[in-house]
């Protein structure tokens, strides 16, 4: 059994020689026909396009993507040609959860902000907005709900629409997967119409996909005022990434919000389940994350705690100032656990 892997997933090496006869792993981009046609397996990441270009006349018959969204797979190619797919629901969405909350922190710390006196609207309440609505809770925040499927399956009870969201809301934030046509199309879902129906001058937060914002819409948004701030995690035309709109973002990184070591451990593991589970395969195998270099925090406060542990301007910071480096920050993106890898004494 032959499986090729993207090189940048972590923590996984050593587990799939148990698996596999023969590995190989190269960089995403360079998935070729050529190098995929004998392959049994790929253990992708976005930005290996699963495609007919890719995997026709091989004898691929299962793609792990360790991702979230699944977008750069070609699921009705993948139909007809009978090859099976998964992707790694919810396996990052505290590590979103976790970039959410420290932006606020520096957020309202900088812009002299108290969090328990806002409304923030969360567009996609899936596995990550669902933790994101907690945090927002946990802060104090009232929280309005948005997501067209779910409202459709449970009712209007819980939900918002999306012009209640640009009404009322201080900070709005997304959440959902990108779907470029049909009844939930998300593709320029914050356009320039929903820019010029808000009403509070929110903060706008993406870390799901950068073509749910249109890039000019907000660029227009930030400089005219109808919003107040952003902060931008993800991208259109990722990695040549818009400089302009880098430049003018409150807090701006290169499509990692989801990249504890944590979250990848869980895509890493749930690709490797899913393919010993399609090829019928029993392995033993452990996927875990590195131990913080410093587990013990000390800390005056949780929230100081929080921005100990991560602090996104780090990171907003590298990429300002190498905004040419995008791919190779995202790819060499240096250890960062969550929370709970952590002794906090007060």
């Amino acid at each position: 059994m032959k499986i090729i892997i993207d090189n940048k997933i972590p923590f996984i090496k050593e587990a799939v020689q148990r698996i596999a006869d023969e590995v190989a792993c190269v960089p995403g981009k360079d998935f070729t026909p050529e190098l995929v046609r004998d392959a049994d397996a790929l253990i992708v990441r976005t930005r290996t396009h699963c495609n007919r270009d890719l995997l026709e006349g091989s004898r691929v018959k299962f793609i792990a993507t360790a991702t979230i969204g699944f977008d750069h797979i070609d699921t009705e190619y993948c139909k007809q040609a009978g090859i099976e797919w998964t992707n790694a629901p919810g396996c990052n969405s505290a590590s979103v959860a976790q970039y959410i909350q420290s932006s606020l922190l520096v957020w309202k710390s900088c812009r002299n902000k108290k969090l328990n006196e806002l409304t923030i609207g969360i567009i996609g309440v899936g596995n990550v907005g669902s933790k994101v609505a907690k945090v927002a809770r946990d802060f104090g925040m009232r929280v309005l709900l948005n997501d067209l499927p779910r409202e459709e399956k449970e009712g209007t009870e819980q939900f918002a629409s999306l012009s209640k969201i640009a009404e009322e809301c201080d900070i709005i934030t997304f959440h959902v997967p990108l779907y470029k046509e049909g009844k939930y199309k998300t593709f320029h879902l914050a356009d320039e119409n929903f820019f010029q129906s808000l009403k509070r001058k929110p903060v706008i937060i993406n870390t799901s996909r950068g073509e749910v914002i249109d890039t000019n819409a907000l660029l227009k948004a930030l400089d005219s005022r109808i919003i107040l701030d952003a902060i931008i995690d993800v991208w259109e035309h990722e990695p040549e990434i818009n400089r302009e709109l880098l430049d003018k973002v409150f807090i701006g990184t290169p499509h990692i919000a989801g990249y504890s070591a944590d979250g990848k451990a869980n895509a890493t593991r749930m690709s490797l389940d899913a393919i010993c589970k399609f090829f019928q395969i029993e392995a033993d195998y452990k996927i875990n994350a590195p131990a913080p270099a410093s587990p013990i925090i000390h800390a005056k406060n949780h929230e100081e705690a929080i921005l100990q542990i991560y602090n996104p301007v780090e990171d907003s910071t590298r990429l300002k100032n190498q905004p040419e480096q995008f791919e190779t920050l995202r790819g060499d993106y240096p250890l960062r656990r969550e929370e709970t890898a952590y002794l906090i004494k007060y």
